[in-house]
Order: C-alpha cells, then sequence, then structure tokens
C-alpha cells in the first residue's frame, strides 16, 4: 500500500478513534490520514519504531506526525525516536520534548513532528490525555479514583500499577449513560469535552504540522 504524502503515525486504533473525534469536533479538514504502525496488524510503540526509517525514505511522503505514550519515562522515549530521527538525516531534534509539541524545521527532510502522550511534558499515556477531557467539576472522577485506591491497598487490583489510567478512564466511562463506550465515541457523543485545554494544545500543534493555520 502506497504511503500517503500526509499522515499522524499512532500506536493503536484507540489513539486513532480518539484524535479521528477530535478532529471531527474542531473541523480539522481531511487533508491527513491517522495509521497505526503496520496498517492495524502489528500495533505498539516498538513495531511503530522499527517501521520509521522506512516510513521516512517513502518518495512522496511531505509531512510526518508521530503520536506515542511518554510511558514511565518521558526522557527514555524521547531519546529513541531522537535516535530514529537523527539516523535518518534530522538534525534540528532537540535533546528533550517542546511543551508544545515538536515539528521540525529541516527544509530538505519531509516535515516531521512527535507529541509524545499526554502533554510532552510527564510520564504517561494516551489514558492520561483523555481523562484530562472529564469536566473539572465531574462528581464521579473522584469516586473512581477512590475506587481504584481502595482495591489497591487491599492488593484486589488485577491491572498492573503502570496501567492505572486504564482502569481510571474506563471506569468512569462504565458508569455514564451509555455504559463502556470507547474513548473516541465518548468525545464524540460529548461525554467527554474536546475544548479542554490539552486538547486546545494537541489541535493547535496538528494545526502547525500539517501547516492548517
Amino acid at each position: 500500500m502506497p504511503t500517503p504524502a500526509a499522515y499522524l503515525l499512532v500506536e493503536g486504533r484507540n489513539d486513532q478513534h480518539v484524535i479521528w473525534a477530535l478532529c471531527k469536533q474542531y473541523q480539522i479538514p481531511d487533508s491527513f490520514s491517522v495509521q497505526t504502525p503496520d496498517d492495524r496488524e502489528k500495533e505498539g510503540i516498538d513495531a511503530l519504531l522499527e517501521g520509521l526509517p522506512l516510513r521516512l525514505k517513502a518518495e512522496n511522503l511531505l509531512t510526518l506526525g508521530i503520536v506515542v505514550d511518554a510511558d514511565q519515562d518521558l526522557n527514555a522515549r524521547w531519546q529513541a525516536i531522537q535516535n530514529h530521527l537523527m539516523t535518518s538525516g534530522y538534525r534540528d531534534v532537540p535533546r528533550r520534548p517542546l511543551d508544545d509539541g515538536w515539528i521540525s524545521a529541516s527544509s530538505d527532510l519531509p516535515r516531521v513532528g512527535v507529541w509524545l502522550m499526554p502533554d510532552n511534558q510527564i510520564p504517561g499515556m494516551l489514558e492520561d490525555f483523555v481523562a484530562q477531557l472529564i469536566h473539572p467539576d465531574d462528581d464521579l472522577r473522584p469516586r473512581a479514583e477512590r475506587i481504584l485506591q481502595e482495591i489497591e491497598q487491599a492488593h484486589l487490583n488485577r491491572y498492573r500499577v503502570i496501567h492505572r489510567p486504564k482502569a481510571l478512564i474506563h471506569t468512569w466511562l462504565a458508569w455514564q449513560e451509555t455504559p463502556g463506550m470507547p474513548m473516541g465515541q465518548a468525545i464524540t457523543a460529548q461525554v467527554l469535552r474536546h475544548d479542554s485545554p490539552i486538547a486546545h494544545q494537541f489541535i493547535a500543534w496538528l494545526k502547525r504540522l500539517f501547516e492548517l493555520q
């Protein structure tokens, strides 16, 4: 399958649907696609990084955005991406991620941008980003957080602590009028806010990356 001229590369389908939903809410023009590492057959950071050098060499590539989880070590994740980009000829990659997302200034290579979930500043993942789309005055989130804390203190949790953000957002979504809707669908249904500060910041990065201003 030919590589499109402009697209976002994300770790998995949840990322796809969240970004699609946000773009729809912000009326972003359909000028780029959102892809997982191998046309949905393989997902995750390892598959994404493994295929990155080849993608950057595609003849018709104009713009490539990379959206990945920072996970537990923000600097290590940035270093891994930086190494792959520098190997591919990008010399302007900063030593640390930028708060509002990085975009390459190179004029002789495809335009590249990187966003580390949730906000380029702290460890975390997509679910941490989505949790910030919950209204700040919501009454259920504190209750969900307390319940997770209680089962963890009683050693009843079957999820790993690293996956606590996933447990939190899906617990909260399970308590909505339509229980258990996917994150992207919850944005479309306005169960989750699309106009939170972190969403504004992410969309602003997308607009700069794909020159939609």
